[in-house]
Formats: C-alpha cells, sequence, structure tokens
C-alpha cells in the first residue's frame, strides 16, 4: 500500500533574477549594447532613456530612476486568476509620473565625455583572403566548367593557403556535389594557375612546396639555387636545423649558408595569414574599466556604456493607471493587466540586474587596482604580486565564481596601455629567502636570459635551470621548460643559428 508523507528539506536555488545578473556579468562593454538592444526588443515595458543620457560619471549618477521601479526578489510569483483583482496598482503608478511614453533607442554612438566628442561607427568593408582569390580567377577567362573547378579548389584552400586535401578527394566532391567530371590531369593544371596567384605560395600542398613556389620566382642566382636546391633535397636536415649535415653535402662556406639561410627565413610559411592579421588589425578593444594617476592617487571608472539610462515605458504605465481609473473590470482586462505587471517586472528586475552589474564590476576593479597598487603606478610588470580569484573574493565578499565571470573578457586601460584583466593574476613562487613572487617575475628573467644567449650555443633547459636557481627561483627543470613554451622559445637546438 503507498503511503503519503511530508518531508522538509532545505536546497539553494539561483532566482531568475540572479540567473540574469550572472549572465550579464559575463558580457563585456563591447557587447552589453546588443544585449540591451535585445532585451529593449523582447520587453515593450523597457526602453532607454535617451533625452535624460548624458555621460555623467558613475558616481555622480542618480538613482531615483532606477530605486524607484526596484523590486524585492522575494516577491511572490504571479497569482492565479482569483489573485488578478488583489494587484496593488499604486505598486507601479506614482502620482505626476507623466514622462514621454515614446520608445527612445540610443544611437550607435560612443561618446567620450561630452557630445562634441561623439564618434559614429561606419562599417567596414574589407577584402577577405578568398574574395582577392576570386578576383585573380575571373581574370583568367576559364569556361564554364573549368572556372567552378577553379572556385572549388579555392573554397578547399585553407586560412594559411595550402591546399592540404589531395586530388582524388577534390575529383570525388565536384562529382558529387557540383555535377562536374574533371579528370586529373585537368585539376593539376586549374591548381597550377592558382598556385601562379597574389599571394606567392598559395594553393600548396604543404610547407615544402610552398617555399619552394616562393623560390622558384625569385630572380635567379647561386644563393636561390642552392636555397632551391636545400629545401628540395635536404627538407628534414633543414627544418631540424643540421646545418653541419648540408654545408658538408653542397660544400658550402659558413658565410654562404648564412645567406641561403636568411633567404629561406624570410619566406612567408603561411600565405593567407596576411589577411587573417589585416582582419584581425580591424577589431579594437573597447575597456571596461579606466585606471588614471591623479596627483599620487589612483582614479577607477567605469566605462560609461556600462551606464545605460533604462526606464519601464510610460505608456505601460498610462495603462495601468487606466486600468485602475475604470470601474467595470472584466476578465479579458485582468488578462491584459496580468501581462502588463508581468513584462514591468521583468524591466524593473532588468533595471536592477544592470544596477547591480554596475557595481559588482565597480568592486572587483577596485580590489583589483589596490592588489596590484604599483604596477598601475609604474607600469613594470616585475612589480606584479601573485593574485589568484581567491585573493579578490576573500577581499570583496564576493564568490570565487562571480569573480571568474568579472573577470573574463574584461578589459582596463591605463597610462601603460589596455589589459585583460586576467593579466594580472598569477600564481605564487618562494624564493631562496622564503619571499613569495609571482610566476611572472620568474618567466620575465627566463625570457631576458633567453633573449641574450649567444644563438650560436643556445642554453639548454638544464642550464637555464641552474641559472634561475642561482638567482634565488626555486624551480624544476620541467617547470622551466613549461615556462619558456609559454614564452614561445623552442628548443635549445631549434634556436641554434649560424
Amino acid at each position: 500500500m503507498q503511503r503519503l508523507s511530508q518531508q522538509q528539506k532545505l536546497l539553494q536555488k539561483l532566482s531568475p533574477q540572479q540567473i540574469q545578473l550572472m549572465k550579464l556579468l559575463q558580457v563585456p562593454t563591447l557587447l552589453l549594447d546588443e544585449r540591451i538592444k535585445e532585451e529593449i526588443e523582447e520587453n515593450p515595458a523597457l526602453e532607454l532613456d535617451v533625452e535624460d543620457f548624458d555621460e555623467k560619471t558613475l558616481s555622480e549618477k542618480t538613482n531615483d530612476e532606477v530605486d524607484e521601479f526596484t523590486t524585492d526578489s522575494n516577491e511572490e510569483e504571479y497569482g492565479n486568476e482569483e489573485e488578478y483583482g488583489h494587484i496593488d496598482i499604486a505598486e507601479y503608478v506614482k502620482e505626476g509620473d507623466d514622462e514621454d511614453a515614446d520608445y527612445n533607442f540610443q544611437k550607435d554612438v560612443y561618446h567620450n565625455g561630452d557630445d562634441e566628442g561623439a564618434i559614429s561607427f561606419q562599417p567596414k568593408f574589407e577584402t577577405t583572403f578568398y574574395d582577392h582569390l576570386l578576383a585573380q580567377v575571373n581574370m583568367l577567362n576559364l569556361e564554364e566548367p573549368l572556372l567552378k573547378v577553379a572556385e572549388f579548389v579555392i573554397g578547399s584552400i585553407d586560412e594559411d593557403g595550402y591546399l592540404r586535401r589531395d586530388i582524388p578527394s577534390i575529383i570525388d566532391d565536384l562529382s558529387f556535389r557540383q555535377n562536374i567530371v574533371v579528370t586529373e590531369d585537368e585539376l593539376k593544371e586549374v591548381i597550377k594557375l592558382i598556385q601562379e596567384f597574389d599571394p606567392t605560395g598559395v594553393g600548396a600542398k604543404d610547407l615544402q612546396e610552398c617555399l619552394l613556389l616562393q623560390l622558384r620566382k625569385k630572380e635567379k642566382n647561386s644563393v636561390v639555387n642552392y636555397a632551391i636546391k636545400i629545401i628540395d633535397k635536404f627538407f628534414e636536415e633543414f627544418i631540424k636545423k643540421h646545418y653541419e649535415k648540408i654545408q658538408r653535402s653542397l660544400a658550402l662556406s659558413d658565410n654562404d649558408l648564412k645567406d641561403i639561410i636568411q633567404l629561406i627565413v624570410k619566406l612567408n610559411p603561411k600565405p593567407g595569414a596576411i589577411y587573417e592579421v589585416t582582419n584581425k588589425a580591424a577589431t579594437y578593444v573597447l575597456p571596461d574599466f579606466f585606471v588614471q594617476n591623479i596627483n599620487g592617487e589612483l582614479e577607477l571608472s567605469l566605462n560609461q556604456k556600462n551606464a545605460p539610462d533604462l526606464r519601464v515605458s510610460s505608456s505601460f504605465r498610462d495603462m495601468l493607471k487606466d486600468y485602475d481609473k475604470g470601474k467595470k473590470k472584466d476578465e479579458r482586462q485582468k488578462e491584459a493587466l496580468l501581462f502588463i505587471k508581468q513584462k514591468i517586472d521583468a524591466a524593473k528586475w532588468f533595471i536592477d540586474a544592470i544596477k547591480q552589474r554596475q557595481e559588482t564590476l565597480l568592486l572587483t576593479m577596485n580590489r583589483i587596482m589596490h592588489l596590484q597598487e604599483e604596477f598601475f603606478f609604474t607600469g613594470d610588470e616585475s612589480t606584479l604580486r601573485p593574485m589568484i580569484l581567491k585573493d579578490v573574493s576573500d577581499r570583496t565578499g564576493l564568490d570565487i565564481s562571480t569573480i571568474s565571470r568579472v573577470v573574463n573578457s574584461k578589459y582596463v586601460q591605463t597610462e601603460f596601455g589596455t589589459f585583460k584583466l586576467k593579466y594580472f593574476f598569477s600564481e605564487s613562487m618562494s624564493t631562496d629567502s622564503g619571499e613569495d613572487v609571482s610566476t611572472r617575475e620568474v618567466k620575465i628573467y627566463l625570457n631576458e636570459i633567453i633573449n641574450a644567449e649567444s644563438k650560436k650555443q643556445p642554453l639548454s633547459d638544464e642550464k637555464l635551470t641552474d641559472l634561475l636557481n642561482e638567482k634565488g627561483y626555486n624551480i624544476a627543470r620541467r617547470t622551466v621548460a613549461k615556462y619558456r613554451e609559454q614564452l614561445n622559445h623552442p628548443v635549445a637546438r631549434l634556436r641554434k643559428q649560424i
């Protein structure tokens, strides 16, 4: 026989408002405008107050408008049909509150502190790597089937400029996907034409062919001829820097070998990368915080795009006023009232979440600024103290997960440049004297040692470890190897130069 029983237990559960706040904390300033616009489109009760929008600092910004619509997070959920008549209209409507009800959307303008400094963002059109190749295909005057083949081949080239797919696979895809029958010789001829395109080296199947394509286009002389021979016949020895073997096989002098190697290393191993760099350079970073040294005092401010002037639409408040003044309240009016209440509550919650986001961002960055105070005064990377998320969490009272959300994808602009907040975090390491130092300091010293070494006899990881230990850093060889790789330095043999 089934028996019913009651049981009480405590559960931790995030409210919808808390979930919304956590999501907003992760959004960087650059994307906050888009997130606000999405919310305004979804909720007609929320609008951007463009008339009152100015570039006041966050500390000067009044909280009256936000506080007016702040809702207790413990408020009961919307009631059923019997509770429609108990909605407190006075909670949503205030006397004399006759703001303009028209929707206002902030123009896509970034302000620097006054209206005169407004800069409009204009769309920028750029030529991609593939557009550049396709434009050259159209200049070949190929017949229709081969033109389609050439376009398909270009679509198979990766962003580095390589055609890494084998010929049989391309032929099969052309047959099944494009219904184009092409022979292996015809396809090779098309690929050969594409390999003549700019940038030089495009369409190669691997690095060796890419370098050969570039060398064969250079004006012929003894250095170029030997370089072609080395890449063609001694490629493995070259990439492993077994220069002695190459020198013996080709009977080259030290100076001749040095000239040849200098020619080869100046070639472009990734022909398509130049377009990737160009496109990346067009992107920009919008700092979330600004830290300035004002007469020996650090001053922190929040980017004003984090402080939009949001309000509850006056048209929705007018609807509630009309309902309150009306005598007859039928079922349809009550349903409309519930809809209006839901939208207004959602708008109030979003406004409150934006306000809490501002406060959390400032609180977290303020603690980071004071923990790394010396760096913000000097800009010296070696002055950065060891700091982990828990250090900031302990000083703010916020959970580590909240600190992680704030730090992620956020930037701060200083007198010494713009930095990711993650830049200021590093583990600690003890020296012989018992002092805790940042692992970043160890990496700086390691980088200096490698840059200053003799490239004819580069230092091994074991020797690097000994030098660091002599400096007082207690560090293992495997840790040195890990830091060396993080600094993008290869092993000693690959750092060797003639």
